[in-house]
């Protein structure tokens, strides 16, 4: 009986990287229903990913950065969107989409989380833009969801 206590201490130190494995594993889980939801063009399920006040970063790479200023001189090296738009270009398109991810990280204390990964996001097969990208998780009543979302574009 003398071990309960140092078992049950033992316990308790541990219990938050439990959490953290298994707050790890839903953000994982996070990150799979993103990509099936853009190839199967689920407007919906990709809604649901995010929070209502997402914020959505695109940072065009150098190269990128002076094609988009042959085009418009007065364009800056980033732009603001939502994700609204970006689920409405999910859910109207017609042609197959994808993202593929290489390199995924996850850090997370259970509460809060970072997902860091390089990417390539394809239009009818082929490649339009990559680069790396990253988000801001948060865990909510409803599970996790993404709350920042920053990306360099390179095209």
């Amino acid at each position: 009986m003398k071990s309960f206590p140092l078992m049950a201490a033992l316990a308790l130190v541990s219990s938050p990287a439990f959490a953290a494995d298994g707050a790890k594993a839903d953000i994982e889980k996070v990150v799979s229903q993103f990509q099936g939801a853009l190839k199967t063009h689920d407007g919906k399920a990709l809604a649901s990913l995010f929070t209502p006040e997402c914020s959505w970063v695109e940072a065009l790479g150098a190269e990128s950065l002076v094609k988009v200023k042959a085009k418009k001189p007065d364009a800056g090296p980033y732009h603001t969107s939502t994700p609204a738009k970006f689920v409405d270009f999910v859910a109207n398109s017609k042609d197959p989409l994808e993202e593929r991810f290489h390199d995924v990280r996850i850090e997370t204390d259970g509460t809060v989380g970072i997902v860091y990964f390089d990417f390539d996001f394809l239009l009818n097969g082929k490649i339009q833009n990559h680069g790396a990208e990253t988000w801001q998780m948060v865990r909510t009543d409803d599970g996790w969801k993404i709350a920042a979302m920053l990306y360099s574009s390179n095209f």
